[in-house]
């Protein structure tokens, strides 16, 4: 397959009508004669203001999907656009730099941006405001919770200024009821502005919760399998019947892709 390089448009005066648009992407790797196919056609768009949520079984391509959004690898055929810019991306793990303090990790994205030196520190606090970490500027990372570590990570994703925020499984080393809380506050923060999310994960009660829209993709190579609209009032709780309900539908489904593709 002939390399094609990922397109990131410059913002215009005019509102795009998608934040991201993946057109008929696919991945592979190995060297020429020997390569693996990792991603297979995918044709997706993410609308502005949109939550949508990446699922599917280990190894089949959600992340490497993201990376390509993010401009961090291209894709082997097919192109993506993002017109809003750059996307801002967050880890699983928080990738904080531990001799900085928690403010000081904000103002470093900050300056990578391009904001003066005399607005960074006001803008790192109101950003730790958004996340709920007022206070927090001087503290270090040894000294937060690993809950606390990852809403700094989302701070500074946010310091980018994007308007497309790719999460790639941010919450998932993290305990059941830090993860409950962070589910609340990425869904009061999403609604509070106009960014559009790419989320992946392989929880499916977590994608249920989140997005408005889920979508699945088959292992081995991913593929878009099936999508869902969510269209569960927000806020939403983990244990809600309806929340539930829709997770066992899905759930079915991923087991399914599992079965036919040999997975364990």
């Amino acid at each position: 397959m002939a390399d094609t390089l990922t397109s990131a448009a410059a913002p215009g005066t005019e509102t795009a009508a998608y934040a991201a648009r993946i057109d008929h992407v696919s991945k592979a790797f190995g060297r020429p004669g020997a390569q693996q196919l990792v991603l297979d056609d995918i044709a997706l768009d993410v609308r502005p203001g949109e939550f949508v949520c990446l699922l599917g079984a280990s190894g089949c391509g959600k992340s490497t999907l993201l990376n390509l959004v993010a401009g961090l690898d291209e894709p082997s055929a097919g192109t993506i656009a993002t017109p809003g810019g750059r996307p801002a991306l967050m880890f699983q793990e928080h990738a904080l730099f531990p001799w900085l303090t928690a403010g000081r990790n904000i103002e470093l994205a900050l300056r990578l941006r391009g904001v003066p030196r005399e607005e960074r520190r006001t803008e790192a606090e109101r950003l730790l405001e958004l996340v709920r970490l007022g206070g927090a500027h001087r503290k270090r990372v040894h000294e937060l919770s690993g809950g606390m570590r990852q809403r700094v990570a989302l701070a500074r994703a946010l310091a980018q200024d994007s308007q497309l925020l790719l999460m790639d499984e941010p919450f998932a080393a993290l305990d059941a009821i830090t993860r409950d809380v962070l589910h609340d506050e990425l869904t009061r923060i999403w609604s509070e502005t106009s960014l559009s999310v790419l989320f992946v994960t392989h929880n499916v009660r977590e994608a249920v919760r989140l997005a408005q829209r889920v979508v699945l993709l088959s292992s081995r190579p991913g593929r878009i399998n099936r999508e869902w609209a969510i269209d569960i009032p927000q806020p939403r709780r983990i244990e809600d019947a309806a929340v539930a309900d829709l997770s066992v539908e899905i759930t079915e489904e991923l087991r399914g892709e599992i079965r036919r593709h040999g997975q364990h």
